[in-house]
């Protein structure tokens, strides 16, 4: 910062700017860290994080925002994002560091704030303006009426000025395009009523449209809000991910010292240190060490894999036990997870491309109204030939016909769909979602985080005692590998205290050793501790020279995964399984569910392809999916539905999120969809039958502005009952 000195007859007054940009220059600056945290799920989560985030040293301010499963803190420059990571981790939660950069454009809902102004402005004029208006209609005459009129325009014009900007901002951008859409004929009829009853006005003429031209703007502007509502909660999968890319990395240089950069400064061929509990920064091959890789949120490998030299890693991996140097073979958008994101991306512009029911009926809506408002005109000026009478009819037609009830018509129905899906566990994020499922004949699951719950759990068998299970404890409790953590779940729901074994060590990609009573004890890989590899996920326990000891682990079918896959096959629908894991932990899970259609070591890309294969034959696809490796798919799919307790870049690149472990409401959204399509398609019945009945009144110059408003209204709270008739 620079300041500029001027002469001063005071010195305090000379030297005190510069003494203020020097203190500010050397204060210390507080920095912002934003953490994914998806797998909070409650007040006590949010509190407990809150809390033990606060009391980090050099933290000043902690915020978790549990709808988007972030913390936001602010702490001092020199606290990193990987000892808050650490700590949350400790408090027994999965955090991530997010890049805030990436996250900027997700922050604010200015269009939704805007939006929520002009419609409580418009409603506040509309309702005095009324007022006005029925004491027109109750008898006031001449002078008294034209006063009247008069402050209606007062309170009208600088309203709509202001509140219809939002239709009169379409309206134009779609003329310039040379194209129709809903917002020309509202606009059109909102400045035709404002334009004819002015006129009327300065002429003292009887009626005047200000009362209809604000009620429609403010009808009009609550269904545009409910609708961006919904729009609102969706946001981009492919910044998401991007956020999820690891900002900064440990490079080694040329003199063998470790600096931390940006990633955006690495190069193929650098050296990179990850240290255990990192995330890969880039794609590369192992130069030294020995680990195992956390692949799951990538491919949906169940179980971690090993890693030494001379084997690859992708971006995104997770090193869970010891540090590893590789060499980056491909950085910033060459990685496979920049990759991703592009697949991502390039799915979701495809989805876009979905054309909703209210949109095709504004396609055939619009054209009708201007051709009616047109023929309206000219017969009356031929009939009368008075250029005021002709006008006024026509706006008249305009204003009878503009579409409010067809406005309303999806909103309504969508909010009280989303309302009891809701209530049933959950939450509708996009705004044809419901339109889509409704046609959904095919149901695509992942495994791991979906079919099931993705977390090991230990098998009680005969094979191990408590001893055994006290010895496995003790040396799980120093490692951070799935398995070591659900050993150490099991003897503390089971009462086992960990024994007492000294040196205890974990060894990279093998396992974990210790001393026990003057013997060396093991848990790990069974070719590390001299046993036959089994046909399950297990680890083994070796005491001394003692055969070693099996425990063996399966991953718990989450809630309801068997009735809800026995309700789709019986509802008509076909069912399949796509996962990232091994044939034969896929075709167990197939077998238990009951689904006969399955495929195994699939990659991201690979779910894409099937799932577009799939629709290339037909088939309207329903994606049921929680990983990193499912984001592509839920996006590429006609319709989706993620756990809540999926990755961020996965609940957002999805339509729906299912708020509870239980995975029964899947199948009875898709009747309850079909549901609210025959109500939108009935509102639309009624918006139909409304324009036959009130039409002919306004081409016969019988539409009063208490007509209008009272057909107005009618309408509109007609397709809003119709649509509560889903609750």
């Amino acid at each position: 910062m620079t300041v500029a000195l001027r002469p001063s007859a005071c010195p305090a007054c000379t030297a005190a700017p510069a003494a203020e940009a020097a203190a500010e220059r050397d204060a210390p600056r507080d920095a912002q860290i934003f953490l994914s945290l998806p797998t909070i799920h409650c007040a006590a989560c949010i509190a407990r994080i809150e809390r033990g985030l606060s009391e980090h040293p050099g933290v000043r301010a902690a915020r978790v925002n549990l709808t988007r499963k972030r913390a936001s803190v602010t702490a001092a420059d020199d606290v990193s994002a990987a000892q808050l990571v650490a700590a949350v981790e400790a408090m027994g939660y999965e955090a991530h560091e997010l890049d805030a950069s990436s996250l900027r454009a997700t922050e604010t809902d200015r269009a939704g704030r805007d939006l929520l102004m002009r419609m409580a402005v418009a409603g506040f004029a509309s309702m005095n303006v009324m007022l006005l208006s029925v004491s027109v209609w109750s008898g006031a005459e001449d002078a008294t009426r034209d006063l009247f009129h008069w402050i209606s325009a007062a309170i009208a014009l600088p309203t709509i000025a202001f509140s219809g900007q939002p239709f009169f901002r379409n309206a134009w951008s779609a003329l310039k395009a040379k194209r129709l859409n809903m917002d020309v004929p509202i606009s059109l009829a909102i400045l035709l009523a404002v334009v004819t009853s002015l006129w009327e006005t300065a002429l003292s003429g009887e009626h005047a449209y200000f009362d209809a031209a604000v009620a429609l703007t403010f009808f009009l502007l609550a269904g545009r809000y409910l609708d961006h509502r919904t729009r609102a909660v969706a946001r981009s999968a492919a910044e998401e991910l991007t956020a999820l890319e690891v900002p900064r990395a440990w490079r080694i240089g040329a003199d063998g010292v470790e600096r931390e950069v940006d990633v955006a400064e690495l190069v193929e061929g650098d050296l990179i240190r990850v240290r255990p509990g990192a995330r890969c920064p880039v794609d590369g091959e192992v130069v030294e060490g020995t680990s195992e890789m956390d692949r799951s949120l990538l491919t949906g490998e169940t179980l971690p894999v090993f890693s030494g030299p001379g084997q690859p890693v992708s971006a995104g991996e997770i090193n869970l036990s010891g540090p590893l140097v590789i060499r980056a073979t491909a950085v910033g958008t060459d990685t496979s997870l920049h990759r991703l994101a592009d697949l991502v991306a390039v799915a979701e512009a495809g989805r876009a491309r979905y054309t909703s029911l209210a949109d095709r009926a504004a396609k055939l809506y619009a054209p009708g109204v201007h051709i009616l408002a047109a023929l309206a005109f000219a017969g009356w000026y031929l009939a009368t030939w008075d250029v005021r009478t002709a006008l006024n009819i026509a706006a008249a037609v305009l204003i009878i016909t503009c579409p409010c009830a067809l406005g309303l018509a999806v909103p309504a129905v969508t909010t009280a769909a989303s309302g009891r899906l809701f209530r049933q566990g959950m939450l509708i994020k996009h705004e044809t979602a419901l339109e889509r499922l409704a046609e959904v004949d095919c149901v695509v699951f992942d495994k791991t985080g979906t079919l099931t719950e993705g977390d090991p759990r230990l098998v009680a068998n005969d094979e191990f005692d408590a001893d055994d299970l006290a010895r496995a404890a003790a040396l799980a409790e120093g490692s951070s590998h799935p398995l070591a953590r659900a050993v150490l779940r099991a003897a503390r729901d089971a009462g086992v205290a960990p024994a007492k074994i000294e040196n205890v060590e974990e060894v990279p990609g093998y396992g974990i050793r210790g001393q026990i009573g003057g013997e060396e004890i093991r848990l790990g890989r069974a070719a590390w501790v001299d046993a036959e590899t089994g046909a399950s996920t297990e680890t083994w326990l070796r005491v001394g020279r003692r055969d070693a000891v099996r425990f063996a682990f399966e991953d718990r079918l989450r809630e309801g995964a068997s009735d809800t896959v026995a309700a789709l096959r019986g509802a008509g629908h076909r069912v399949l399984l796509i996962s990232g894991d091994t044939e034969r932990a896929v075709a167990s899970l197939a077998a238990r569910v009951g689904i006969d259609e399955w495929l195994a070591e699939t990659r991201p890309e690979d779910k894409v392809a099937r799932i577009e294969a799939l629709t290339a034959e037909g088939a309207h696809v329903l994606m049921v999916g929680d990983g990193l490796n499912d984001t592509a798919a839920l996006a590429a799919a006609h319709v989706s539905i993620s756990p809540a307790s999926a990755l961020d870049a996965a609940r957002a690149a999805s339509d729906i999120v299912l708020l509870g472990r239980n995975l029964s409401p899947v199948a009875g959204s898709l009747d309850l969809a079909r549901k609210a399509t025959r109500r939108i398609t009935e509102n639309f019945r009624i918006a139909t039958i409304y324009n036959i009945v009130a039409v002919p009144l306004a081409v016969a110059g019988l539409a009063t502005p208490l007509v209008a408003a009272l057909a107005m209204s009618t309408s509109s709270i007609t397709v809003s009952l119709n649509a509560l008739r889903l609750r």
